[in-house]
């Protein structure tokens, strides 16, 4: 049973990819550069899931590593003078070494006080990158970062966002599945009990902090390849905020919880927007009624009514 049940989620992943391979063939530019913004932010999502409902890390200004990520990319394309395909390396590098330093700096901290911790760390980068007009530009941020041909065009940019996205989140979905993320889900559960059975638990978070950096970061690149700007407000910490709403509404204990609130926050703030300024006040409600009557997330629930009803046949 669990065979086929896996092979059928195989067979919809396969499925969703194909729909979405054929989605610039029947949509226009609007809804293209939409469902782009909807995947790359899904990925930034679900790398801050990876350290927070699989890892246990409280972990509340993952944004940062977007937001470096974004400037380190669209920078070495400005300044370095060398392949722009190299800024795709260099910025979630750069983003995933920043992971590493916040968190070496973080660690030794219980979890409310490691989130507090990080969320100063990531103001001072904010701060460092929205006052330097001489190298990030300041408030103004960059505009109009060229790229390379291939994925100039906006089916170019789409096409390469969902190749670099599937793939990402392909490699985050084995790590899950592997002995690290086993161990990663055990220290979540009981870090005490890890630690006595030989488990280096600060290694591993360490790990898993510089893996979801770095992969924070390729969505942070993405945006730069879809949008061709970065801006200070990418890693504020309003937006980190955003990302952890994602992934309580989705459902933080689903693999693809994350995406699906990615996909519910971009929706609303790019329609419901254009109705009222008071958008949030929505996402308020919506999220009131999530805590209460979906705890789990929207995936999280479904996947327990689906397995209710695999046992009951």
């Amino acid at each position: 049973m669990t065979g086929s049940f896996f092979r059928s989620r195989s067979a919809w992943a396969i499925a969703g990819l194909i729909v979405l391979f054929l989605f610039p063939v029947f949509f226009d530019r609007f809804y293209v550069y939409l469902t782009a913004i909807i995947l790359l932010t899904g990925l930034c999502a679900t790398s801050l899931n990876f350290v927070l409902g699989y890892g246990g890390v409280f972990q509340f200004h993952h944004a940062v590593f977007y937001g470096v990520g974004a400037y380190g990319t669209a920078l070495m394309i400005l300044k370095s003078g060398l392949s722009p395909w190299l800024g795709f390396i260099v910025g979630p590098v750069v983003a995933a070494v920043l992971g590493l330093i916040i968190g070496l700096i973080c660690i030794r901290l219980s979890k409310l006080y490691f989130g507090m911790l990080q969320i100063s760390l990531g103001s001072l980068v904010w701060a460092i990158v929205y006052r330097w007009y001489s190298f990030t530009g300041g408030d103004d941020g960059i505009h109009g970062v060229p790229l390379p041909d291939i994925i100039s065009s906006p089916n170019g940019a789409y096409y390469f966002t969902l190749i670099v996205t599937s793939a990402s989140m392909f490699v985050l979905y084995r790590m899950l599945k592997s002995p690290f993320g086993s161990a990663l889900q055990g220290i979540r559960d009981n870090p005490v009990r890890s630690e006595m059975i030989g488990v280096n638990v600060r290694l591993q978070q360490l790990l898993a902090l510089t893996i979801a950096g770095f992969f924070g970061g390729v969505a942070g690149a993405l945006f730069v390849v879809v949008d061709n700007t970065v801006f200070p407000d990418m890693m504020f910490w309003t937006l980190s905020m955003e990302l952890v709403i994602m992934c309580l509404l989705g459902g933080w204990l689903s693999y693809l919880g994350p995406m699906v609130g990615a996909a519910v926050i971009v929706l609303l703030r790019t329609y419901v927007s254009g109705i009222t300024v008071y958008w949030a006040l929505v996402l308020g409600i919506i999220m009131m009624l999530v805590i209460f009557f979906l705890p789990n997330g929207v995936l999280g629930y479904l996947d327990r009514f689906l397995k209710k009803k695999a046992r009951a046949r």
